[in-house]
């Protein structure tokens, strides 16, 4: 028995240390000479074709979906608004784990779900073959290159074939489970190509998985996802001025699943919604706010008392 848990410990140990992608060990600031980066191209069209669409269907209903259910609890709330509106549609939500993805797609409708494609960073997810087509297979993810650089598809093409997308307009995970500064990709896409933009929040998911863990802490922590009004980009609205409204409207649903829709309408009114990147407070304060699961019955009634 003693040779078994020592072989696993082994085992783990090396585990560790193996480099299981390309991503470089050394701290940027450590080194001498950084080479330019090289755009990461990666066909993903074939993901998006009958046999893989078939395949995905089976992944993540049999797979995915009972992997998911089993690890987490799930309260979605205002699914209705996609009843009122045709895609393709841009879902802009808030990022904060790698449970984001799941807990998005998983709580569409499954109409929806198999018509929307997850912008996702071709510096993380493109970077080995495995994680790409596992990814792309999966979640049905396109690659973003942040370092710019061209790609084998892009968010606008996509849009074109008919596929809603899921975009984290923060462009990666926050680290202490605040929401961070919006980028203006989603409303330039929701501008050019004419589609609207659903808001969606959810909280749990840093509380679950927060960055760094590789697998949902155990209890079954509870996660809420939250669905908004479509957005529409006016005629005479500039991209600059559409993206503060998306991330008003994304921080307004924030506010909601802690209260109620009726204090935060109020709250919207006055120009009084919480600032959802946080209170300015030392961030072990931070992380300990958004380690607390949402109430797995109901909305909380009564908001805490955020330090500006």
């Amino acid at each position: 028995m003693s040779f078994v848990r020592s072989s696993v410990e082994d085992i783990r140990l090396v585990s560790r240390g193996w480099r299981w992608g390309r991503r470089p060990q050394v701290p940027r600031s450590a080194e001498e000479w950084v080479p330019a980066a090289r755009s990461t191209v990666f066909r993903t069209d074939w993901s998006r074709r009958r046999p893989a669409m078939a395949a995905r269907e089976v992944a993540q209903k049999v797979g995915l979906e009972p992997l998911f259910r089993s690890q987490v609890r799930t309260r979605v709330e205002a699914l209705d608004v996609l009843d009122r509106i045709d895609g393709p549609v841009i879902f802009v939500a808030n990022h904060v784990s790698h449970l984001d993805t799941p807990l998005v797609l998983l709580s569409l409708p499954d109409e929806w779900r198999r018509r929307t494609a997850v912008a996702a960073a071709a510096d993380y997810f493109f970077d080995t073959w495995w994680r790409a087509v596992g990814s792309v297979l999966l979640f049905n993810t396109f690659p973003i290159d942040r370092r710019g650089g061209s790609l084998a598809a892009t968010p606008g093409e996509v849009l074109a074939d008919g596929w809603s997308l899921v975009i984290y307009p923060e462009g990666t995970r926050s680290n202490d489970g605040w929401m961070g500064k919006f980028r203006m990709g989603a409303a330039f896409l929701a501008k050019e190509h004419g589609v609207p933009v659903v808001p969606v929040a959810h909280r749990g998911t840093f509380a679950a998985m927060p960055r760094g863990q590789g697998w949902p802490s155990p209890g079954r922590r509870q996660l809420t996802i939250r669905f908004g009004e479509p957005l529409v980009c006016g005629a005479d609205e500039s991209v600059r001025e559409f993206a503060p409204r998306i991330k008003d409207a994304v921080a307004a649903l924030l506010d909601e699943d802690r209260t109620t829709w009726w204090e935060a309408r109020r709250r919207v009114a006055s120009g009084s919604t919480p600032d959802p990147s946080g209170p300015s407070v030392a961030q072990w304060r931070r992380v300990w706010e958004q380690s607390e699961s949402p109430a797995p019955d109901a909305p909380a009634r009564k908001l805490r008392a955020w330090r500006r």
